[in-house]
C-alpha cells in the first residue's frame, strides 16, 4: 500500500463539476492499493501517515504530525501510484489490486483515518480533478 502525502494549505476534489471533498491546512493523501495489501497494511500505513512529523513547530522544525498541527486530511484513491514504470514507454498496472479489493481497502483506510482526524475523501474510480496548494512544497512517498 502506497501513500503519496502532500502538506497543503488547502486541497479539494471535484467530480462532475461538484466539489465532493475539501480541506484547509493538512494533508492530501493519494492512496494506491497493491495486490498483496490487506487491513493490517492499511492500519500500519494510516498510523504512519497520521504520525509522520512534517509540520513545523514553534522553532520552524518539522516536528509535528497532522493532528498536532490541528490539520485535516483529504484521501483520494490513485491507482497510478502502483504502476510499474521500469520497462518501455507505457506503465503496467499488474501490481494493482482488483478494483473491488482496492475499493474495500481504500474505504477501510478512510475509516481508520476518521477515527483519529477530520477526514474528507474523493470518490473511488471516478474521474476526479484534484486542486491543492502544496505548502513548502512538502511531499513524501510512504509505503508499507
Amino acid at each position: 500500500m502506497i501513500a503519496l502525502i502532500q502538506r497543503v494549505k488547502k486541497a479539494s476534489v471535484t467530480v462532475e463539476d461538484q466539489i465532493i471533498g475539501k480541506i484547509n491546512h493538512g494533508l492530501l493523501i493519494l492512496l494506491g492499493v497493491e495486490q498483496d495489501d490487506d487491513e493490517q497494511k492499511a492500519i500500519r500505513l494510516c498510523e504512519k501517515v497520521l504520525g509522520y512529523r512534517i509540520f513545523s513547530d514553534s522553532d520552524g522544525k518539522m516536528n509535528l504530525n497532522v493532528n498536532q498541527a490541528q490539520g485535516e486530511v483529504l484521501v483520494v484513491s490513485q491507482f497510478t501510484l502502483v504502476a510499474d514504470t521500469q520497462k518501455g514507454m507505457r506503465p503496467s498496472f499488474t501490481k494493482g489490486a482488483k478494483p473491488e479489493d482496492a475499493n474495500r481497502l481504500y474505504q477501510f483506510f478512510v475509516e481508520q483515518c476518521k477515527k483519529n482526524i477530520k477526514t474528507q475523501t474523493g470518490q473511488f474510480a471516478a474521474d476526479m480533478q484534484v486542486s491543492l496548494i502544496n505548502d513548502g512544497p512538502v511531499t513524501f512517498w510512504l509505503q508499507v
